[in-house]
């Protein structure tokens, strides 16, 4: 078995990559690793709607108590509730059973350490290690000795307490489509954009076990679009399976992606003084037109490895306050140790309230420059030859230099996904939609499948 940690956890196909039985020693190997100073250490669990949540759930838990660690299930709770709710239950841990924008077929498992922020790569290289080598040096726990565990599914009425405190005015008026992709934000969103205010329709908020993010969320746009100008809604908001991500349509059914967010709450949050530096965290695929942006308003872009929590580690070492992804995963440092969708939304519905401004006004702020992403299917062994293939690399070096000073190209090995994502931007359409064609089939003829 290969590197078990990606870019947002361990994830792979329940029952396939990721069975309970390993499951279970990544839940004694993080006990080993995390247990803190406590003899009886303590973790909070969290899970999406997936059907294998349930297995996976019981595992890690099992894996915690056999080595002495106490549980506390949440239930069914967005990622960004687990690592909020590790702090207000005084846990040394918590984890997260979710993958995110994938399918049902596929989970995952997501570790926070005690302060609510996702591990650092050397703490999961230990319980990486540990689990790859067997090498465990807690012995199990016999008779009294074991955890126990017991569950708090009113914990997460803190969670909502705190997001509603994050907006002090009211979203009144505002009409809403609010997409939860059948998944975490089903159990949440209802109850926080109605005592918000906001006169709230919901779509995918039946989960079964097997419709997450089924056609719907953030990565499946086109349902919520189409309600949006169908209804005369203000504005639409969709979240993924475990609600740490959102992305937005405006009144006119044009979508709003995490770069359009991350300026219009950007240029809010510094006229109100809240933006720590001037400036402003993103990543390598944050779009161009947003450091454009940055450059007319005189703040500062700083671009980090693709995911939000080295987001989040740059905003930490720097002091920063805000950043985020073009995928919609948003940090409001203020108020959140990850990315959170729900969080995410009402802080751009209440820009909208207060300055009575209609969303596609306040997106005309940033100027997107023309982008084309293609993602090639590979295995694991493509993944890791990606790192020297030669003809994959002449064919970038090619592509930078046909397109200049006025475009780019990144080619990257997916994180979360068997895939290699090949993404080229530039101020001319056709040829970026050419370039990026071409270097695709590079990728596909040396590498995929």
């Amino acid at each position: 078995m290969g590197r078990l940690f990606g870019t947002d956890g361990i994830r792979g196909v329940a029952g396939e990559m990721l069975t309970c039985e390993l499951a279970t020693k990544i839940g004694r190997a993080a006990a080993e690793v995390l247990s803190g100073l406590r003899r009886r250490p303590l973790f909070v669990i969290g899970k999406d709607t997936r059907m294998s949540s349930d297995m996976l759930e019981s595992a890690i838990a099992a894996g915690l108590c056999s080595v002495g660690a106490d549980v506390i299930f949440l239930g069914v709770v967005p990622t960004p509730a687990v690592a909020y709710l590790i702090g207000k239950c005084k846990a040394d841990a918590g984890v997260m059973i979710s993958a995110s924008h994938n399918a049902a077929e596929f989970n995952g498992i997501k570790i926070f350490g005690g302060d609510g922020v996702k591990l650092p790569d050397l703490l999961e290289e230990q319980i990486e290690a540990i689990v790859l080598d067997g090498a465990f040096r807690l012995p199990a726990s016999v008779g009294t000795d074991m955890g126990q565990a017991r569950y708090n599914t009113e914990a997460i009425e803190y969670y909502i307490n705190h997001l509603k405190s994050t907006v002090p005015f009211s979203l009144s008026g505002l009409r809403v489509a609010v997409d939860c992709a059948n998944g975490s934000a089903s159990v949440t969103a209802k109850r926080l954009f109605t005592e918000l205010g906001a006169q709230a329709e919901f779509l995918a908020c039946e989960p079964d076990g097997t419709n997450i993010n089924h056609e719907c969320g953030s990565t499946h746009l086109d349902a919520l679009k189409a309600y949006v100008v169908e209804h005369g809604m203000d504005a639409g908001v969709a979240f993924d399976g475990d609600a740490d991500r959102c992305l937005c349509v405006d009144e006119n059914g044009e979508e709003i992606d995490g770069d359009f967010i991350m300026a219009i709450c950007a240029e809010d949050m510094r006229a109100r003084g809240k933006l720590e530096h001037n400036a402003v965290v993103g990543t390598i695929m944050t779009n161009m037109g947003f450091s454009k942006f940055c450059e007319e308003k005189g703040l500062r872009f700083v671009a980090t490895r693709v995911g939000d929590r080295y987001v989040l580690e740059e905003m930490l070492r720097s002091g920063y306050s805000f950043g985020g992804e073009q995928s919609g995963h948003l940090v409001f440092r203020d108020f959140a140790t990850t990315g959170d969708g729900q969080l995410t939304a009402i802080q751009l519905l209440s820009i909208m309230a207060r300055r009575e401004v209609r969303l596609s006004e306040l997106a005309s702020v940033m100027q997107r420059y023309p982008q084309e992403l293609i993602n090639v299917k590979v295995s694991p062994e493509g993944k890791i030859a990606f790192y020297t293939d030669p003809c994959v690399h002449e064919a970038t070096e090619r592509a930078r230099h046909e397109l200049g000073e006025n475009g780019r190209i990144i080619i990257r090995v997916s994180g979360t996904e068997p895939l290699i994502r090949v993404m080229v931007e530039g101020r001319d359409i056709e040829q970026v939609r050419r370039v990026c064609r071409e270097a695709a089939e590079v990728v596909r003829r040396n590498l995929g499948n």
